[in-house]
């Protein structure tokens, strides 16, 4: 694993693409029980090159119900975003993960990683990669059929305060969504 972790922090596949420039970040480990497969870092994340240390991790971790300690445990946790490294800004908001790194990287680590039980899926990106056809037509429905996708795949909308609104349009993921979240967090690795 340390092997492969260091040929992706060191991988410029895509370093003509952005603006930042390459710096990989991610986190794995064999021992690890859930992966956590988000976007790609902002540049935030970029600058301290700490996975989900912004605010849209602090409210990840409080869906979740669990410590940074916890959270930074990579034998609990391992965090393989679609994105390695900052994709850039866009006109509303960062731009997509850069198309190279999951079909290059996941599954050499998801190969290594023996013992996961549940791949979250945050966001539209990782959830149309891995659930391909099984995914809905929006985030909305995918994340709603949540229970379809157990219990392998936990599909989650992103947790940026950009999506505020979303959270307040469907209060039903706080609701059922959230406390199926928690207790299988609980179960695997609290």
């Amino acid at each position: 694993m340390d092997v492969l972790l260091n040929h992706i922090r060191n991988c410029t596949i895509c370093e003509k693409h952005l603006p930042l420039g390459p710096r990989p970040v991610l986190s794995a480990h064999p021992n690890s029980k859930i992966v956590i497969v988000g976007q790609a870092p902002g540049t935030k994340v970029h600058a301290s090159g700490i996975p989900w240390n912004d605010a849209s991790g602090k409210q990840l971790r409080n869906w979740m119900q669990v410590s940074d300690v916890d959270f930074y445990d990579e034998t609990k946790f391992s965090i393989i975003p679609m994105g390695f490294c900052y994709p850039g800004k866009g006109k509303s908001g960062d731009l997509p993960p850069r198309p190279e790194c999951a079909p290059q990287w996941h599954s050499l680590l998801f190969d290594q990683l023996p013992n996961i039980e549940l791949v979250l899926l945050i966001g539209m990106y990782s959830q149309n990669y891995y659930l391909q056809d099984q995914a809905k037509k929006t985030l909305t429905e995918t994340v709603k059929n949540y229970k379809e996708y157990l219990p392998k795949f936990l599909p989650l909308p992103h947790p940026s305060p950009r999506n505020r609104f979303w959270l307040t349009k469907n209060p039903w993921f706080e609701k059922e969504v959230v406390p199926e979240l928690r207790k299988e967090v609980k179960r695997l690795v609290l």
